[in-house]
């Protein structure tokens, strides 16, 4: 199924922002801001692959630890 570029977006972020309030340890309910979008958080709670994104790869919970200030801030 097709969907326009903005929406795909949105789903995308949905599914990260789902999969964040797993890993916070958050309820299972979708915020009011996301209920367009409530397949697509709840697919990144539950840690389902992401509709059409092919293999997903784990996110690491110690991301920021891993990510120093040199590494990502412009010289």
């Amino acid at each position: 199924m097709a969907v326009a570029k903005k929406d795909q977006e949105r789903i995308t972020y949905a599914w990260m922002y789902g999969a964040q309030a797993r890993r916070d340890g958050n309820e299972r309910d979708v915020p009011a801001v996301w209920e367009e979008f409530a397949d697509a958080w709840l697919q990144g709670f539950d840690g389902e692959p992401m509709a059409g994104a092919g293999k997903a790869k784990p996110i690491s919970d110690q991301m920021e630890a891993e990510v120093d200030e040199a590494g990502v801030s412009k010289a």
